[in-house]
């Protein structure tokens, strides 16, 4: 008896033994294995680099797809113990860039749209439809011609508008040229001294175009799975401060698995004449309507939203 639980104690300590050798060993032969890895990826980013730095066409492109949906029943605890809420947003961003040795022509698309609801079902006048919360739409064309390896003169046609609610009311259209600078790859700054800032409206709002100045600073990255883009657009007016506007955007996804991943958007306006257009809206249902406002006394409140979800590469 002491024999035999003597010899199953001597085998069990040598499987553990084995054991523990085996997942050394394993995890010794991981570590060599995750280096291959990381030094095959980099020559790979190396040689996707050369490519993507060859005359030609370069088409891409990445998004965003975020949303949830929730139901309470009874839920006391809360304001509206029975309701159905959701949120989606969608954010796409396309690139089709022409490079060649002695021009390059790039051209850009955003849209970022989302829609939310909440939806009160012990009230029967509540609304249970989605509801537009994020419209942005902005498409980009930059035309070069190369002066040096860095610095070209440039012509750069910029449009932005909403597209699910008042679709060119207002709508911004740039149009200008200038000089654009490639300090390194990836990364594009413009400047346009010469630049019309055409802004469109309907009805009963008041804008107004002017000439200006135009200057957008642009970097665009896909680095293994992650994708990033960040976008500065800034018109100065020449005509009036309080029609100067800048608009900055960011994408960024990571690719968890083929083309899935998890993405994350946000953007930052400030735009006094839209802030000014806005007050006009509120101040006419006031009771009675407040028709003191101007241009000049309106807050510019700082504009942002933010997008998070899965992303999908195109």
């Amino acid at each position: 008896m002491i024999k035999k639980l003597v010899l199953v104690t001597a085998l069990l300590f040598g499987a553990t033994i084995v054991t523990a050798q085996t997942e050394e060993e394993l995890k010794k032969d991981q570590a060599v294995k995750k280096d291959s890895i990381t030094a095959i990826q980099g020559r790979v980013d190396a040689l996707q680099a050369q490519i993507d730095a060859l005359p030609g066409w370069k088409i891409g492109a990445f998004g965003t797809i975020g949303g949830s949906l929730s139901g309470f029943n009874n839920w006391f605890s809360q304001g509206i113990p029975n309701n159905d809420a959701g949120t989606i947003g969608v954010t796409v961003n396309a690139y089709a860039n022409l490079l060649q040795e002695k021009y390059f022509w790039r051209n850009s698309a955003l849209v970022n749209l989302a829609w939310v609801k909440l939806n009160d079902r012990d009230d029967q006048t509540d609304d249970d439809s989605f509801r537009e919360a994020t419209d942005v739409f902005t498409v980009t064309s930059l035309y070069g011609y190369k002066l040096s390896k860095t610095i070209a003169v440039s012509a750069l046609g910029e449009y932005r508008t909403t597209i699910l609610n008042n679709f060119n009311d207002p709508g911004y259209l740039d149009l200008g040229v200038g000089i654009t600078w490639t300090p390194i790859e990836n990364l594009i700054v413009v400047v346009h001294p010469l630049n019309y800032n055409f802004v469109f409206s309907k009805g009963s709002s008041e804008y107004e175009s002017s000439l200006g100045a135009k200057i957008v600073a642009d970097y665009t990255r896909q680095l293994g799975a992650i994708n990033f883009k960040t976008n500065l657009s800034a018109f100065l007016s020449y005509e009036d401060g309080d029609y100067s506007n800048w608009t900055w955007t960011n994408s960024f996804s990571y690719t968890l698995w083929k083309s899935i991943g998890v993405g994350f958007d946000f953007g930052l306006r400030s735009n006094k004449q839209e802030a000014f257009n806005f007050g006009l809206a509120q101040d006419a249902l006031l009771t009675p309507p407040v028709t003191t406002r101007t241009l000049e006394n309106t807050d510019n409140e700082l504009q942002s939203f933010w997008n998070l979800g899965l992303s999908y590469a195109f």
